[in-house]
């Protein structure tokens, strides 16, 4: 069954138009490059700090468990598209070029304010 189709092929209709707090923000896509964060209203007054740009990652030694802030030299990989690494974007589960190695990043980076990752 394809989606948005009924059985018999006849289509869904909507009912009505997105609410305001149902609406998507636009993604966010983090460079490399000098820092730069921006603070975001959300519901209940509170604030959350996301990222633009960035050139530091925390990352993890999984052998020593001890975590270090290097500098990142490049966007290696980006498994869920291939398109990002070549604008050096920063996202969950890219490979990045730093200092100590390869690593794979674990945090969000437009959602969290920060870029985490594990050794490979």
């Amino acid at each position: 069954m394809r989606m948005g189709k009924k059985i018999t092929g006849g289509r869904y209709k909507k009912f009505r138009k997105k609410k305001l707090y149902e609406t998507k923000r636009p993604q966010r896509f983090v460079l490399l490059g000098q820092e730069k964060k921006k603070r975001i209203k959300t519901r209940n007054g509170k604030v959350k700090v996301v990222l633009l740009k960035s050139n530091k990652a925390n990352v993890i030694d999984p052998k020593t468990h001890k975590a270090k802030v290097v500098t990142i030299k490049n966007v290696l990989e980006v498994p869920s598209n291939r398109f990002l690494a070549r604008k050096n974007v920063i996202v969950k589960g890219a490979i990045i070029d730093t200092e100590l190695g390869k690593a794979r990043v674990t945090s969000r980076p437009g959602q969290e304010g920060q870029i985490n990752a594990v050794l490979i």
